[in-house]
């Protein structure tokens, strides 16, 4: 007889199911004595953080049950999507080396071409002596239709959509101009976004009837844009990109109805560009609510379901990147780019791991490119609809940051719109507070970047920077040939209608020329400017200061540690301490441990090294910090002593003592680096 099928039954059947209070009370367990609180922190949104989340958690969230593809779209698109585009920035100095540069990587997984200007082709101005240092560093110099030939030369534009963020009335014509001489339909993004461009310049011509005109003028291709890479870079939090992306976009609608624009054809030329950050879950949850949120704001104006659904795009934002360890970048930009992925984007650059330094090699591209590849086609995550439905943290997180940016944005109506609220400089103070506490809890390593304030390389050597000075002069000199080609042109040029930038562009009129006969200047506007940053930046002059004094010194500034009593005893604070100071860019003098604070100071003045960290516990302290500072102190008054740990009933005692500073858990890692690099002559500033 054949044997009876043995019935197996699923795993979890064979446990007992697990309540709230069960994993509250095993949470609670593990933390020993302390409160369950302990595991609760805020983040930078105000938003409290739990260890456990249920279904309940996300019950106020009134979106929470719709379907992917249905309004307001939370959840995206009903089915999958082709693949988001990869739309790599290649800044590069001269139209030739970046058409040199896309016609290699488009023949290697890039599907958009991402057009980033130096700062004057940006503002729609000539390369001149006057902008000499700005040329050409940090995008391309384009400034005639002659650089557009050579940037897109062998190039099939009908095939390949072409992104610029933030482009001048100018520049726009460039392109358009371009497009109608090959007979190209162009795809993709040639927007105007003035009010970014005031938030980051602080000067700005807001000037929405050039933008209403192109947006009437140009057919199949993005026109408006809405550039939040602005605040996350200045370092403000999920709420706060959202609800000045929400303003922003509020503005655009409301300035190009009064000319004439529906709602429908200004929503879907309407393109997000939204900078990822380093915390995962909140920013799938940011991307999710702004997806949702710009829906309602358009059905709110009238608009029909394919104008309420978003075109979003991202960059993987440049706060939390460092020249420090700069390969640990490429760690830090495929989480973002994870984010970006499974938050619904439609395209989306991802920053080469050396952009903090110079522009990008073919290496660092091919990196950058690949990370794509690697998400779309091995990690299947452009094959998914609504990847992040149905985790309950994800959930929570997507209704708090909806409802705080929502309020957020209504205040900034209350206050007048988007241009008021700027004027007024709410936004610039608002993100400026945030950045604050970004910048202090890096400095006290509650927020940690490997390599920068935590972990350092000391045997690294800096990226070495690009020149690009050397491509300026030759730019000046080609484009002060070409003015004056275009003649009447120019003067026919109109506010209202941009068929007469294209035409004089066409006519071989250069960005400044076209830029000057726009006559703007009645519409600039002047405000106080965001501040862009990177977080690391601090710690990365640190470090330059003591490759400076090494290089005049012939040996890098050193910090003896005096261990004092067994391994055990002392083993744990010297590695703290070598790990605290490394990244002030000491180096670290152990010679093991000593049995007398005598003998430790003794090795201490022989080292000759400018700085003494007394490495203990805390017990044997009282026995031995006394004789040693004294015998330090009294040979070299001005030998810095530091003492590994925190003491508190002996601080006083120990300060009186001649004990310098302390370094522990909670201390400002920045400030006493940077005050020990100024009292031993590294830095002065």
């Amino acid at each position: 007889m054949p044997k009876e099928k043995e019935t197996r039954r699923p795993l979890f059947s064979e446990f007992a199911p697990a309540s709230y209070d069960d994993w509250h009370q095993a949470a609670v367990d593990s933390l020993k004595g302390k409160p369950f609180e302990k595991l609760i922190h805020t983040t930078y949104d105000g938003i409290e953080l739990k260890p456990i989340y249920r279904p309940e958690d996300s019950t106020d969230f009134s979106a929470k049950e719709t379907l992917p593809g249905e309004f307001p779209y939370l959840r995206g698109t009903e089915s999958v999507r082709p693949p988001w585009q990869i739309a790599q920035a290649i800044p590069y100095p001269t139209p030739q080396a970046l058409n040199d540069a896309l016609r290699h990587d488009l023949e290697r997984g890039q599907t958009a071409i991402h057009l980033k200007l130096d700062a004057p082709s940006r503002h729609g101005t000539d390369p001149t002596s006057e902008n000499h240092a700005q040329i050409g560093v940090d995008g391309t110099s384009i400034a005639a239709m002659t650089d557009l030939e050579t940037a897109f030369a062998d190039l099939d534009l009908s095939e390949i959509p072409v992104l610029v963020d933030g482009a001048s009335p100018a520049m726009a014509a460039l392109l358009l101009a371009w497009a109608q001489k090959h007979t190209v339909k162009l795809s993709g993004s040639v927007g105007l976004d003035p009010l970014g461009s005031l938030a980051a310049h602080g000067e700005a011509n807001v000037d929405y009837d050039v933008l209403a005109a192109l947006t009437k003028h140009a057919e199949g291709v993005g026109t408006v844009v809405v550039d939040v890479t602005i605040y996350q870079n200045a370092g403000a939090n999920a709420v706060q990109q959202i609800a000045y992306a929400l303003a922003t976009g509020t503005e655009y609608i409301r300035a190009l109805q009064e000319r004439g624009l529906d709602i429908n054809t200004i929503a879907t030329k309407t393109r997000f560009i939204v900078g990822i950050g380093a915390n995962l879950f909140a920013e799938v949850a940011k991307l999710r609510a702004l997806r949702m949120l710009w829906a309602q704001v358009v059905a709110a104006f009238g608009g029909d379901a394919e104008a309420q659904k978003i075109n979003l795009y991202a960059h993987t934002g440049m706060l939390d990147k460092s020249e420090l360890d700069p390969y640990v970048n490429m760690l830090r930009t495929t989480v973002e780019a994870f984010a970006g992925a499974v938050g619904g984007i439609d395209g989306m650059h991802i920053a080469p791991f050396d952009a903090t330094a110079r522009p990008p090699d073919t290496f660092s591209r091919r990196i950058a490119r690949n990370q794509h590849l690697i998400l779309q086609q091995e990690a299947n995550l452009a094959r998914l609809v609504d990847p992040a439905g149905g985790s309950w943290y994800v959930e929570y997180l997507t209704q708090e940051i909806t409802k705080a940016a929502w309020a957020m944005f209504q205040q900034s109506e209350a206050d007048g719109g988007m241009l008021k609220t700027l004027q007024a400089e709410t936004p610039q103070k608002q993100t400026a507070e945030v950045a604050e506490k970004r910048i202090q809890n890096l400095a006290n390593r509650r927020d940690v970047m490997v390599g920068t304030n935590m972990y350092a390389n000391p045997t690294e050597k800096p990226l070495q920077p690009d020149d690009s000075e050397k491509h300026a002069q030759h730019r000046i000199d080609a484009i002060a040939q070409q003015r004056g080609a275009a003649g009447d042109a120019l003067a026919q040029i109109k506010r209202d209608d941009f068929n007469t930038l294209v035409q004089a562009a066409l006519y071989g009129a250069t960005l400044g020329e076209i830029t000057a006969a726009l006559n703007t200047e009645q519409s600039t506007i002047e405000v106080t400017p965001l501040c862009r940053f990177r977080l690391s930046q601090p710690f990365e002059a640190l470090r330059q200061a003591a490759r400076d004094y090494t290089e005049r010194e012939g040996r890098p500034p050193q910090i003896f540690l005096a261990n004092v009593g067994s391994l055990k005893q002392y083993k744990a604070r010297a590695d703290f301490t070598t790990g605290f100071f490394e990244v002030g860019g000491f180096e670290i003098v152990n010679e093991g441990g000593f049995e007398a604070p005598k003998a430790a100071a003794k090795a201490a003045l022989a080292s000759g090294a400018g700085a003494v960290v007394i490495c203990s516990t805390d017990d044997h302290y009282s026995e031995i910090v006394s004789p040693l500072v004294d015998r330090v102190k009294a040979e070299n008054p001005e030998m810095v002593v530091i003492l590994a740990g925190y003491p508190k009933n002996q601080i006083d005692a120990y300060k009186a003592a001649g004990v310098d500073a302390f370094i522990h858990l909670r201390a400002d890692c920045y400030a006493i680096n940077r005050e020990l690099q100024k009292r031993l002559g590294v830095s002065d500033e």
